[in-house]
């Protein structure tokens, strides 16, 4: 299994809302990426990997836990290029559980242990590989 931090902005589509689509049956295509790694990332995810949701911009906070539910695939939201292909893919996910304590970037930020994490590295990239050192270290921080 491998481990990853997506961003989301709360105002938008927060993790509330993917507890709620789960609760309710249904899969959030994570669509709307649109930066060449972040769509990397997502065509190297596999079906049972865990990731992160990161709310971006408002809160600046790991929230919650997500499942990667269906592998790479066209993103509904993607117009087709010069050639009539889709260049943009997406994966589909659900959540698994809240943080029982929500863990800042500040807060990650100050833990010298995670100065390379890619979401202080590359902190533009919208979906990002976590190793499963920080991953342990980030579900300790935030109480599990």
């Amino acid at each position: 299994m491998a481990y990853w931090l997506m961003k989301s902005e709360p105002d938008v589509f927060s993790f509330d809302d993917l507890v709620a689509k789960t609760e309710r049956g249904e899969v959030e295509e994570w669509h709307g990426v649109r930066n060449y790694a972040a769509r990397n990332n997502m065509k190297a995810m596999a079906v049972g990997d865990e990731a992160f949701f990161y709310h971006s911009n408002i809160g600046k906070e790991i929230a919650g836990i997500m499942r990667v539910v269906a592998a790479a695939h066209p993103d509904s939201t993607a117009e087709l290029n010069a050639k009539g292909e889709v260049v943009w893919e997406c994966v589909d996910t659900q959540a698994v559980k809240p943080l029982p304590r929500p863990v800042t970037l500040a807060e990650i930020k100050a833990t010298p242990e995670l100065s390379e994490l890619e979401l202080v590295k590359l902190s533009r990239l919208s979906v990002s590989k976590v190793s499963e050192a920080e991953w342990t270290l980030l579900c300790n921080m935030g109480g599990l």
